[in-house]
Order: structure tokens, then C-alpha cells, then sequence
């Protein structure tokens, strides 16, 4: 993840997935073809066998099919037996992975060397305080801080004031190491010498703060805290004025958090036993007793609760969704009696199945993003996303007005409110494009419009991939939007599009050591151009020499390709490599993908990648079936598509083997979670397709964990992958759901295989299970090189979090790579 990401957005919210194939779909291979079918994988240098865990029967007997399922015991993670077999299996891994360890020190080295010394966030106003984020030199997590700016000016001699240190005393409001090291553990990393190998160490724990609001009156921090890595967060509200914790507001199970203007009252939503958010409380600070307060409770399993304010901080909107659906009603908040700041939930619209509602509140007027027409007379088509609006005193009688409505090849993803305009995400022919518009906007109630006709101003971005990610814009009266734009080829930008004088302006790159100082500034052409536009330049851009940013595009390629799946699909396909390492069909190559939720693959700059590219790796992206773009690309890939995103992945591997991008015997796949069960099935239908394989807290007994409805996020799931309590459903999932699908007598690939003890998505037992499964089946040769890592301390589902941390853990990953396509020599 690139570094101004890791400090400017909070984690990304990866959910489970889930593939597989088997039941006599998938030809078994005799034992008797292992001599001459077995590809000879690396082993650990000790010779030593994989640990075998006990077998326990278990028969499984659903829709009138019956099997056996010996690792059920897995998971129960009391079980005294799974830590013991979880650490062994760790000692094993460390067995196998000992002669790499001299290239791990090397990774660890190259990766950090590539890290500023200084990372930081340029300041962001919010009202007379100027917020902003650093990460201290040689720790691993960020400090919150803010100073306090009274003189209101330009945004330039802010920044000028900033580079300058002219700004008045910095308040630390939160400190995430301060928080690590009192949880904390010691860490060790390397940096390498000329000569010598220096360990660096320091005390540090895991820490995920989930969610932080600052007070409108800013007096106030409300933030949740995770030191575990199972997910269940902890609200804490820290006073700013005394810098003292309110202990008695220490509330267990938070997930989301919205003050009311009074700067007292705070809405907050709960979990039940599952991790579903279900019911709304509020709470009133400096009140005597401090009682919570139940607002609303949703009863549904299928329904998650989410509460937001509205950007002008007038409203909060309490919204009920399930994965295709939400309910969405308005909490009014008064400004004058901060004790009674209810005035009671007021439904917006009823809940319809496969609709969503995303409120907005601009002067009196309610705007909603949906992907169904307000209006009774037009005729919903269920793809893409309409902006409707309302007045406040209509909005009883639901007289919404349609204005923008999605064409053949755009609609409109997300929108942001500004005082004077409106900011809109646009997926435009796959391609995301930001624009804003001027408000208020002069509609005829009677007639809808195209985004063309409201006279936007569409942002100037990259020609080149790219992802664009919203900074905080937390002032509504701002006229500047930021946001940071990245892509594999570019450190991440941090840019501020001043929607009033329509101008951009670089306000800070990240900085890659050895790299940015000679990079070439972008060119006046893709200065001027977005996506494939032409703007003027005296009205449009402002391009001086100190504004424009820098890629990496002359030492690294970056291509959009398009593979053709089984069915004549074609599937976009992200490639980068270097310009001088890469060889054409002699390198190797590592496929990534995810496929589920309607998750964007995320593409943006990672400057630990470098490490492969610069050895001659082929890095690629497959935008499968069922993750992103627009939500006809997500259906065709979920429930009983799902197969889908598999072939979609096998065609992208295919394709990069035919088109002499990668060795046909070097070519390595990765997956995150739900990516993880497309790698599995990939790898279950066609063994061997890769030679290496990482599947990092993988999604791959999928049958069996949703017919468990007490599992977290099970139920919600359903409406991504079916419900197995319903036959047709279940044999759609049996089909291709990795762990009931390994290919018994195969010879499968090197994989590494990771799990977390406190993962709450994914359950450690689902990679224990496979690895267990796989090397008990499958060729005995070719196991030996599949092991499993699981952390049995502190972090979670996304790792163990800080700066350093993610780097020992990448260059674990890409180490194990190396050695599985025998180029440790290449090292030596």
C-alpha cells in the first residue's frame, strides 16, 4: 500500500470470498503418473516432512449428498490440538523458508531504503484548525495532529506557511504508536549495510483504529480501537481540551460513529455476536448520567446499520442495507437544545430488494444516489445509478425529482456536497473520471439531464491507470477537493481541484528514495488531457513546471490489455514491468486478482513492488468478473456466476503465458481473502496453470462455512454467493468451492499459505483445512512445498498493520516466490 494512502485512508474493508470445484467435475490423476508428471518443487533445506494432523471423523449430510470431512475439528479453535499443529506447521514454514533468509534481509532493505524519511500529510482546513497526519521517523503508525490557523487565506500561503513551520502550536490528538507500544511486542527489522546487517527493534503492537471523528466544535475525538486483530473495536472519546480518555463512554463492539451539531450528542452504531451492525445508540457528553440511548434497532440478520452525518453536519442519516438493499430514514438534530437532540427517525423510502438510497443535504434540498427512479411513472432497469433530489418540506410525500440518470456508457459511482458545488465519481466505459458541478443547480423539475448539460468540470488526471481516493474534505464550505491520485507507474499525489477557479494544484507527491528525484515532470500533453479529453489550457489546468507530477513511466511499463474469457467476455488486464529487466518470454510473472463484493482490484502504487520489477517480474491485475466497475460486471461474476470470475482468471493467466509477457513455467498467482478462493479454484480446475501460488487469509472452505449461519458475515454473504440451504444454491457452490474440489493425485503448485488466529472474516481453520487436505490427496512430492503461516499473535485479517511490519511481510511473500520459480542463485 503506498504511504500517503496508509496514513490519509483508514483500511480497506476486505470481505470474504469464496470458490471451488469438485465432485467429479474435475478428473482425478493416478499416483502412478508422479514419477513422470511431478514438477520437482524447492524443499526447506533440513529435508524435513510437513507436519500431519490428526484425522477426527466427521460425515456432512446435506440436500441428500454425504461425505466425510475428516479436519472438521479445525475449527474449534479451542481445540488444545489446533495451536499445537498451527505452530508446528509454523516451524515448518520457517524450516522451508530458512535459506531464503538472507534474501528477506535483502527485500526488507530495498523496501525500506525506498521509504522518506519524512511521511507526512500536507494540512487539511477544518474550520480555524488545520488537520493533519505524520509518521515519525523509524516508527511504525501515524500521529493525528492539528494546529490552529485563524488567519483565513488561500490555500497557497497555507501551504507555504506549512513548508515554513509558520503555523501556531501542534496538538497531538492521537498517537498510534503510543497506543502500539503499550499493547506492544518487540519488533525486529533489518537494514542493510555495505558490510553488515543492522537489526533495528522496537516495542511495538497491533493497532487498527477503525473509525475517527472529530467533534464539529472540535473539542471532541471519537475514535474505535482494535489492539487484537479479531475486529471488535472499542469506542473511545478523547476530551482535546484536557487530553483525558472519557472512561465511562469505553463501549465494546462499535463499528460507526456521527456526532449531532451540538458537539455533545454522539451516535454510534452496535454489533451482535456475529459483527453485524444492528442497532443505533447515542450518547449526550457532560450530561450527569450519560445514558445510552437506543435510537434504532434493525431485527433482519441480512441487514447491516450504518449512520453518517451529512457533509453541511445538519442531518444524520441512518441507513439499513443489506448487500443489494438499504432503507435509509433522516435523523433530525437540533442545534438549541443539546439535551433533547431527537426529533424522531423520518423514513425516506421504503425498502425494495436490489435498490440502495445514499443520502445528501444541500440548503433545504435532499439529494440521493440510487439505482432505482424516484419517479412512480419511469420504469426501473436496475443498472447504474440515478441523482434525484427533494425539498425538505416534499420530503413526506416523496416527490423526488430525477436529474442526472445513467447513459449507455457512464453512471454516476459516489457524490460528494459543497456549499457551492457538487462533487460525482463517473464510471465512464470502465473508466473512473471525477467532475464537479456548480450549485445550486437551475433544473426544470420536469425534465432529467446528461452530466454534459450542467456545464461540469470534468478533473484533469493521468492518461495512464489510476486510482483517485477522497482526502478527508471535511469543510463544507471548502471550494477546493482533494483527493490522492496514484497509479502502478506513479507515487501517490495528493492534488486540489479548485472547483471555483477550475484549477489544479499538486500540493504534495510522495516521495521514493532513489527514484523521484529523477523523474521527469508529466508533459504539457498529459498535463492538459483527461482520460482522452482535450481542455484548454488557459481555462482549465494550470501546468507551471512546480504543479505537475512525476511518474515512473519511463523505467516501467504499465499497459491495459484485455484477455478473452470462456465465453468471449473480455476481461481488462493490467500489466507493469520494467523496461530493461523484463524479457520477453523468458520472465516471470504474478497474477493477481479478487473478483467478489464488486471490490475494485486495488492497482495503486506500492513502492515494495519495485523489488520484483526490477528483477524482471511481470506484475498483472485481472479485473475478473464480479468485482468492480458497474454492478452488471459484479453480477456476472456472484451467486450462480461465480464461476465466471474463475475462467475470467485462468484466461488472464493464458493469456499472459500466449503473448510471451511471462515464462509458461514462471508464472505465479496471488490472492487476498475472497481472492483467495479464486486462486483456489483456479487451482483446482488447472493445476498447472502456476507454478507458485500465496493465498493470504483465503476464502476456501466455502460450503461449509456458509451453511454455518452463527459464523460472522455468513448471512450477509448469502446474497453474494447463495445460500447453500437451498439445493439449487448449494450445488452451484459445491461446484466450485475450493477446499470440497482439490484434485485428488495432482501435482499442485508451491503455495504459501496464510492465516491469522484472530482473523474474524476468514477463519484460521479454512487455510489449516486446505493445506491439511492438499498435502493428504495430492502428489506427496509437490505438497512438501505448500506451507501454512499463521500468526498466533496479535493482528487480524489485514495483517499486522504498521509501515515496517508490511514490508518484512512482503518481502516474506515475494522471497517465498523466488525461491518456489528456482531463482535463489540469481540472489547468491
Amino acid at each position: 500500500m503506498a504511504l500517503l494512502s496508509f496514513i490519509l485512508n483508514p483500511k480497506s474493508s476486505l470481505q470474504r470470498s469464496s470458490l471451488s470445484l469438485s465432485f467429479g467435475l474435475i478428473p482425478s490423476i493416478s499416483s502412478s503418473l508422479f514419477s513422470t508428471l511431478c514438477r520437482g518443487h524447492p524443499s526447506s533445506q533440513s529435508q524435513a516432512s510437513p507436519p500431519v494432523p490428526k484425522k477426527v471423523p466427521f460425515t456432512v449430510s446435506v440436500h441428500g449428498r454425504t461425505w466425510q470431512d475428516p479436519y472438521r475439528w479445525m475449527s474449534n479453535t479451542n481445540d488444545p490440538d489446533l495451536a499445537d499443529h498451527l505452530n508446528q506447521e509454523n516451524s515448518y514454514a520457517d524450516a522451508f523458508m530458512a535459506d531464503t533468509h538472507h534474501l528477506q534481509q535483502t527485500l526488507v532493505s530495498e523496501m525500506t531504503s525506498r521509504m522518506p524519511t519524512k511521511i507526512s500529510t500536507p494540512p487539511e482546513r477544518w474550520g480555524p484548525w488545520l488537520y493533519y497526519q505524520y509518521i515519525p521517523e523509524g516508527k511504525e503508525y501515524p500521529v493525528l495532529c492539528r494546529k490552529l490557523e485563524i488567519e483565513q487565506t488561500g490555500w497557497i500561503k497555507t501551504f507555504l506557511r506549512y513548508a515554513r513551520g509558520g503555523f501556531g502550536k501542534e496538538e497531538i490528538l492521537l498517537d498510534w504508536n503510543e497506543i502500539a507500544e503499550k499493547y506492544g511486542k518487540l519488533l525486529s527489522f533489518f537494514l542493510m549495510g555495505q558490510n553488515d546487517v543492522i537489526i533495528l527493534g522496537s516495542c511495538v503492537g497491533y493497532v487498527h483504529v477503525g473509525t475517527c471523528r472529530i467533534s464539529p466544535d472540535h473539542h471532541f475525538l471519537a475514535y474505535t480501537l482494535d489492539i487484537e486483530g479479531d475486529e471488535q473495536f472499542v469506542l473511545q472519546i478523547k476530551d482535546l481540551r484536557s487530553g483525558c480518555t472519557i472512561p465511562k463512554l469505553q463501549i465494546n463492539g462499535v463499528v460507526s460513529l456521527a456526532w449531532a451539531q451540538d458537539g455533545r450528542t454522539l451516535f454510534y452504531t452496535l454489533s451482535d455476536e456475529n459483527q453485524r451492525p444492528y442497532r443505533v445508540l447515542c450518547s449526550q457528553l457532560e450530561s450527569d448520567d450519560m445514558e445510552n440511548i437506543t435510537v434504532f434497532t434493525e431485527s433482519d440478520s441480512s441487514f447491516c446499520v450504518d449512520i453518517t452525518s451529512t457533509k453541511d453536519g445538519k442531518f444524520i442519516t441512518v441507513n439499513s442495507n443489506s448487500r443489494t438493499s438499504s432503507e435509509e430514514g433522516i435523523l433530525l438534530v437540533y442545534l438549541i437544545d443539546s439535551a433533547k437532540p431527537l426529533h424522531g427517525l423520518q423514513k425516506v423510502w421504503k425498502r425494495v430488494s436490489g435498490v440502495q438510497y445514499f443520502l445528501e443535504h444541500h440548503h433545504g434540498i435532499f439529494y440521493v444516489l440510487t439505482n432505482a427512479p424516484m419517479s412512480e411513472i419511469m420504469e426501473w432497469s436496475g443498472e447504474g445509478y440515478y441523482l434525484a433530489r427533494c425539498c425538505l418540506e416534499d420530503l413526506l410525500l416523496c416527490n423526488w425529482q430525477n436529474i442526472i440518470l445513467p447513459s449507455e456508457d457512464s453512471s454516476v459511482q459516489d457524490m460528494d456536497m459543497f456549499d457551492g458545488h457538487l462533487v460525482l465519481f463517473v464510471n465512464k466505459k470502465s473508466l473512473s473520471i471525477v467532475c464537479s458541478i456548480d450549485l445550486p443547480m437551475a433544473i426544470d423539475r420536469k425534465h432529467q439531464v446528461k452530466i454534459e448539460d450542467l456545464n461540469p468540470w470534468f478533473f484533469p488526471l493521468p492518461l495512464y491507470s489510476c486510482s483517485v481516493a477522497p482526502g478527508s474534505n471535511h469543510d463544507f464550505k471548502n471550494s477546493a477537493y482533494r483527493v490522492v491520485v496514484s497509479s502502478p507507474v506513479m507515487p501517490d499525489v495528493v492534488v486540489d481541484y479548485d472547483m471555483s477557479t477550475r484549477r489544479f494544484s499538486v500540493v504534495q507527491q510522495e516521495e521514493v528514495r532513489g527514484f523521484c528525484d529523477t523523474c521527469p515532470p508529466a508533459s504539457e500533453q498529459d498535463m492538459n488531457q483527461t482520460l482522452g479529453k482535450q481542455y484548454e489550457k488557459d481555462e482549465n489546468v494550470h501546468t507551471s513546471e512546480s504543479q505537475r507530477w512525476k511518474d515512473l513511466s519511463a523505467e516501467y511499463c504499465c499497459e491495459r490489455r484485455e484477455a478473452i474469457s470462456h465465453d468471449g467476455v473480455r476481461v481488462p488486464l493490467t500489466l507493469l514491468y520494467s523496461k530493461t529487466a523484463w524479457k520477453k518470454g523468458r520472465s516471470p510473472g504474478l497474477l493477481q486478482g479478487y473478483g467478489a463484493y464488486g471490490e475494485v482490484l486495488d492497482k495503486s502504487w506500492c513502492s515494495d513492488r519495485l523489488s520484483l520489477l526490477d528483477r524482471g517480474w511481470v506484475v498483472a491485475f485481472a479485473d475478473v468478473r464480479g468485482s468492480g466497475g458497474d454492478s452488471s460486471w459484479h453480477k456476472a461474476g456472484s451467486r450462480f456466476n461465480k464461476l465466471n470470475s474463475i475462467y475470467d482468471f485462468v484466461s488472464c493467466g493464458n493469456y499472459l503465458i500466449k503473448e510471451g509477457y511471462v515464462h509458461r513455467d514462471q508464472l505465479g498467482a496471488i490472492g487476498h481473502s475472497a481472492g483467495g478462493l479464486l486462486v483456489g479454484a483456479t487451482i483446482n480446475m488447472y493445476p498447472d496453470l502456476f507454478s507458485a501460488a500465496i493465498l493470504k487469509v483465503p476464502f476456501l472452505d466455502v460450503c461449509n462455512t456458509l451453511m454455518d449461519p452463527s459464523l460472522p458475515l455468513t448471512i450477509l454473504d448469502y446474497e453474494e454467493f447463495g445460500n447453500p440451504q437451498i439445493q439449487s444454491q448449494f450445488e452451484h457452490i459445491l461446484s466450485y468451492s475450493p477446499y470440497d474440489n482439490i484434485c485428488q493425485g495432482s501435482c499442485y503448485p508451491s503455495m504459501l499459505v496464510t492465516a491469522s488466529f484472530h482473523d474474524s472474516r476468514v477463519g484460521l481453520w479454512e487455510a489449516a483445512k486446505w493445506v491439511a487436505k492438499v498435502r493428504d490427496v495430492t502428489c506427496p512430492h509437490c505438497s512438501s512445498s505448500v506451507i501454512l503461516k499463521t500468526n498466533m499473535g496479535a493482528g487480524g485479517h489485514f495483517g499486522e498493520g504498521g509501515r515496517y511490519a508490511q514490508s518484512e511481510e512482503t518481502a516474506y511473500d515475494y522471497a517465498f516466490l523466488l525461491k518456489a520459480m528456482g531463482m535463489l542463485k540469481n540472489e547468491e
